[in-house]
C-alpha cells in the first residue's frame, strides 16, 4: 500500500512538473515584445522553486539577447562532411596545441584518469574544440541567454530547465549573473549547459565551488564525470564502433562533431 501511494504522488508530483513547463511553453514568444511580461511570470515559479533572491535578482537583470536568437537559428556547420568540418574547426592546430597542453598539464591530467578512467585525449580535443582550451568562452550573458531561449517558442521546455539550472548555480554562488558564455547559455572551459553543470560539475581543485569559468580542473574534472555520466567504462576504446563512442556522442548530437573528438583525443593521445 505503500509504495502504490508512493507511486501516485511521484506521479502527481511528475504531472505538476510537466504542466508547468508547458504552461511556460504556451506563454513563449517568438520577439522580444513579450519577453518582459514572460519574466514576471516566470519570477513567480522560479520562487515556487525555492530559488532565493540572488537569483531572481539575476533573472530580474536578464534582458532579451537577439545575438542568441540568430545563433539559435543559423546552426550551419554540422550539415559539413566530417573532413570539411575538421578543416573548419583547426583540428590540425587543436591537436598540436593538445599535445602540449598535456605536457603542461600532466599531473591534472593523471589525476583525472586514475580517477575517472577518462584519458586525456578526448577531454582536450572536446576543450579544444569548445573553446580553445579556455582561450575564447563566448561573449554573451549566460543568464540572459538561457532567459531568452526558455522564453523563445523554439525550444521552450527544454531551455526551461537551462535558466532554473543557470539560476541554482548564482544562488549557490557557483556563477556570477554577470559571467559571460556562448550563446545557447553554456558554461566555461568545455561549456556545459546550466543543467549539466548541476548533474556533472565536480569541484576538481577543491576551493569549495564548482567553477568551470576561472578552473580548469574543474571543468575537466566535470568533463571526465559527465563522460562516464554517459557510460565511459574505464580501458575500453573510444573511436565510432567502440564502447566508448556511445560517451562521446552524449556530448554532442551532431555525427560530425563525435567523430572529430574521437579522431583528434586518439592523434593527442598518441595512438
Amino acid at each position: 500500500m505503500a509504495k502504490a501511494m508512493m507511486k501516485v504522488v511521484a506521479a502527481a508530483v511528475l504531472a505538476l512538473g510537466l504542466s508547468s513547463a508547458a504552461a511556460y511553453a504556451q506563454a513563449c514568444g517568438n520577439t522580444a515584445d513579450g519577453f518582459e511580461t514572460w519574466k514576471s511570470q516566470f519570477r513567480q515559479h522560479a520562487q515556487s522553486r525555492g530559488l532565493g533572491q540572488r537569483a531572481l535578482a539575476a533573472l530580474d537583470g536578464t534582458r532579451y539577447n537577439t545575438a542568441t536568437i540568430k545563433a539559435d537559428r543559423g546552426q550551419k556547420s554540422f550539415k559539413l562532411t566530417l573532413d570539411q568540418f575538421m578543416e573548419r574547426r583547426g583540428a590540425a592546430q587543436i591537436v598540436r596545441k593538445g599535445r602540449q597542453v598535456k605536457q603542461q598539464n600532466a599531473q591534472l591530467f593523471a589525476q583525472i584518469e586514475k580517477r575517472y578512467g577518462v584519458p586525456a585525449g578526448p577531454l582536450l580535443a572536446i576543450w579544444g574544440m569548445e573553446t580553445n582550451f579556455g582561450g575564447f568562452l563566448g561573449n554573451q550573458n549566460i543568464v540572459s541567454a538561457a532567459a531568452t531561449l526558455a522564453y523563445d517558442c523554439r525550444r521552450s521546455e527544454f531551455f526551461t530547465r537551462q535558466i532554473i539550472a543557470a539560476l541554482q548555480l548564482v544562488d549557490r554562488g557557483d556563477l556570477s549573473p554577470s559571467a559571460i558564455g556562448a550563446a545557447h547559455g553554456e558554461v566555461g572551459q568545455t561549456q556545459f549547459l546550466p543543467e549539466n553543470v548541476i548533474k556533472y560539475g565536480v569541484d576538481g581543485d577543491g576551493d569549495g565551488h564548482v567553477d568551470l569559468i576561472n578552473s580548469r580542473a574543474d571543468a575537466l574534472h566535470s568533463t571526465a564525470n559527465f563522460l562516464v555520466g554517459h557510460g565511459w567504462r574505464r580501458g575500453a576504446g573510444y573511436q565510432k564502433g567502440e564502447p566508448n563512442f556511445a560517451a562521446i556522442e552524449g556530448w554532442n548530437a551532431a555525427g560530425v562533431y563525435q567523430q572529430a573528438i574521437a579522431i583528434m583525443g586518439r592523434q593527442i593521445d598518441g595512438n
